[in-house]
């Protein structure tokens, strides 16, 4: 089980976040679901290696991540948080084979007709803030990494890219063998999901699969 603790921003109080405790099987498709200030912020840096845990530890492939591979373990993962970054050149793009699939993804999130990809670049990024976080979601398919969390990428979308993102951006990933993270509140969505993790005030509520009772809303 792991725990961490910080100060809230108004400094006069703490937040925990666990004991968490729990094991997650390759390919598994996960929704993190839970109130404002449940948590799921801080799981998700816990998670990606942005946070450590204060007590616990993660593991993964059978090693106990510490300082010595903190970098190695990050690199498993494709990210994009609430509070994105947009880079303007691609890392790791250099086969024709990422060119078509980055052209086909940016017709299908309607961007085609903004952008274009030379080399691993895109042609622009001055974007409306949707039209910028879509190409985020292009960035990350494009990054290729085993593991994948997206912090409440769908929350400003309107409904078609909300609806690509959940029943053809996702399954595709997990087409691929993917294990991948969901922040969400989009319960319509619940279903589609292998499991669902709803944290409140740190803890965690319940961890059950998308079909049980307390996951249909």
């Amino acid at each position: 089980s792991i725990t961490h603790t910080y100060r809230t921003d108004q400094g006069d109080s703490e937040f925990t976040l666990g004991p968490v405790d729990l094991t997650v099987h390759p390919g598994e498709l996960i929704f993190v679901i839970g109130g404002n200030g449940s948590g799921k912020s801080t799981l998700a840096k816990l998670l990606t290696g942005l946070y450590q845990p204060q007590t616990g530890s993660i593991w993964l492939d059978d090693q106990q991540i510490n300082a010595d591979n903190q970098t190695w373990y990050r690199q498993h993962f494709a990210v994009v948080f609430s509070d994105f970054y947009l880079f303007e050149r691609l890392l790791g793009f250099d086969s024709s084979a990422d060119d078509i699939r980055a052209h086909a993804y940016l017709k299908k999130l309607q961007l085609d007709h903004k952008v274009s990809i030379d080399h691993g670049q895109f042609s622009t990024t001055a974007l409306s803030q949707g039209q910028r976080k879509r190409l985020t979601l292009l960035t990350a398919y494009l990054e290729n990494r085993p593991i994948y969390l997206f912090d409440e990428w769908a929350a400003d979308q309107d409904p078609t890219f909300k609806n690509i993102f959940y029943t053809q951006f996702l399954p595709d990933l997990k087409a691929q063998g993917k294990t991948i993270f969901v922040i969400s509140h989009d319960d319509h969505y619940f279903h589609l999901a292998d499991r669902v993790i709803k944290l409140d005030y740190g803890q965690v509520e319940y961890d059950q699969p998308a079909n049980s009772s307390a996951c249909v809303p």
